[in-house]
């Protein structure tokens, strides 16, 4: 409810900074977001003479029911969602770790804007142990009737997500103010509901693959402690396979090695993780430091998807000749010739080895802009991947590249690092690394670019949690 339906989470931190006496700090959002009065107030409690806990949750209850009684904001695309899953008649249940009463105050309110009327109803009061632990969503799932592995609880904090994943639920997380990681049963959508329709959370409780590109920049070395940093950002990623380029020749096998995963490595520079069964190994194994290698994964008894990772060779590069040299589109385009032989190359063995009817993956740096990014310059190699019939994922969740313009390259060089004329020059920004598909039973849910932490620019970077100059690209499809 408070966050996800309706903007009270920050409601929710007013009342609770008025109860404190001071303003509260992100080290205080595990305490605060997500969780029961009780809870909340038994922190409070905690600090050196504070009042006793009942008397702070009591205190919370009127701060908070007064706010929430002055009005609530739905969140965008919340009403629509609910409007339409009553036209579908789906039953709806709200699960909430606030009070009966205030819920039932946010329930009037949400009616009185003409939200539908939920099925079931589960507050803090109604089962002995609320979130984060999986009671009240168990409790839903049997006022409903239903399995809770055929549900998606929508949720926007950390503590409702574990909830609803510890009783069993897909989850579609809409994060308000506290962030949260992609997962494996767990679909994280930072634009909220704006868009979300039955349709799409039906797809989230079948079959789901998440696939991710990353460069691994020269293998990692350039970052203290690289591999296991690189492990923690693909167990957190939720990717069930990543394509790699720059894997230096060995972090491929020792990733493999480390999560128990399936690979595939390719020459020195190119390689596959699965968490799925590797059936066949596709291109040139030998393949130089650019080129394309592939795999075909087996998700189900019933389904096999090719996976390539590809990697274009770097120059000339576009975006640099067009910021620093002024070049235009017809000069530009006619620098793209060694990218667009590679990867005319690429989609020749893709369609080789996919037939007319395998669902298609092609990951990669490519080294090059997207035509879908740049109005005055259709930059040839992405045209030919649409004239393949692949698909842009990122630009098919994010239409708009002024608002979303997706960058990868880079998140360390803020300015050019190259030494000559154009040193200390701001950098182009540009999205040069994909995931693209061939829609062949693949349907987009979500497509996010990837950085950890707040990578240090260029050259001082080994203490980067963030192990790469890239970032990384994932999609979560439908299957």
């Amino acid at each position: 409810m408070d966050g996800t339906l309706v903007d009270t989470e920050g409601l929710w931190w007013q009342a609770v900074e008025q109860v404190a006496g001071r303003a509260l700090t992100e080290a205080d959002r595990p305490d605060v977001l997500g969780r029961p009065v009780e809870h909340t107030a038994a922190w409070l409690a905690a600090a050196p003479g504070a009042p006793a806990a009942e008397r702070l949750a009591a205190e919370l209850h009127r701060e908070f029911a007064a706010r929430v009684a002055a009005g609530v904001e739905p969140r965008p695309g919340a009403l629509d969602l609910l409007a339409a899953l009553a036209r579908d008649e789906v039953p709806v249940a709200l699960v909430t770790a606030s009070p009966r009463a205030v819920a039932d105050t946010v329930l009037a309110a949400l009616g009185a804007l003409g939200a539908p009327a939920f099925t079931v109803s589960v507050t803090a009061d109604d089962t002995e142990l609320t979130k984060p632990e999986p009671d009240p969503y168990l409790a839903a799932c049997r006022a409903l009737g239903v399995d809770p592995a055929h549900c998606v609880a929508v949720e926007d904090t950390p503590t409702g997500v574990a909830s609803a994943e510890a009783a069993g639920c897909t989850v579609l997380a809409v994060p308000s103010l506290a962030p949260i990681d992609p997962g494996p049963r767990r679909t994280v959508r930072n634009e909220g509901l704006t868009g979300v329709t039955p349709a799409l959370l039906r797809d989230l409780t079948g079959g789901r693959l998440t696939v991710m590109s990353w460069n691994l920049w020269l293998g990692g070395a350039m970052v203290d402690d690289h591999r296991a940093k690189q492990l923690a950002v693909i167990r957190a990623s939720g990717a069930d396979v990543v394509g790699l380029q720059e894997t230096g020749g060995i972090a491929t096998r020792e990733l493999a090695d480390a999560l128990g995963w399936h690979h595939h490595t390719a020459g020195d520079n190119l390689g596959v993780l699965s968490r799925h069964p590797v059936v066949a190994r596709l291109g040139d194994p030998d393949v130089g430091f650019y080129g394309a290698a592939g795999v075909r994964v087996r998700v189900d008894d019933d389904l096999e998807v090719d996976v390539w990772t590809a990697h274009l060779h770097y120059t000339p590069y576009g975006p640099y000749e067009a910021a620093f040299d002024g070049l235009g589109a017809d000069e530009l385009i006619a620098h793209e010739d060694v990218r667009l032989a590679q990867m005319r190359d690429t989609l020749a063995r893709i369609a080789k080895e996919a037939g007319e009817r395998r669902p298609v993956v092609l990951v990669g740096d490519f080294n090059a802009a997207s035509h879908l990014d740049w109005p005055d310059v259709p930059w040839p190699v992405t045209e030919a991947a649409a004239e393949a019939g692949l698909r842009d994922s990122y630009r098919e969740a994010h239409p708009d590249p002024r608002t979303d313009p997706g960058h990868t390259w880079s998140p360390i060089h803020p300015v050019h690092p190259e030494q000559g004329e154009h040193v200390g020059r701001p950098e182009p920004q540009d999205r040069i690394d994909y995931v693209l598909h061939n829609a062949r039973g693949l349907r987009v849910l979500t497509s996010h670019t990837l950085v950890t932490g707040t990578p240090a620019p260029w050259p001082d970077v080994s203490a980067n949690t963030w192990p790469s100059d890239h970032a990384a690209v994932v999609t979560t499809f439908a299957l």
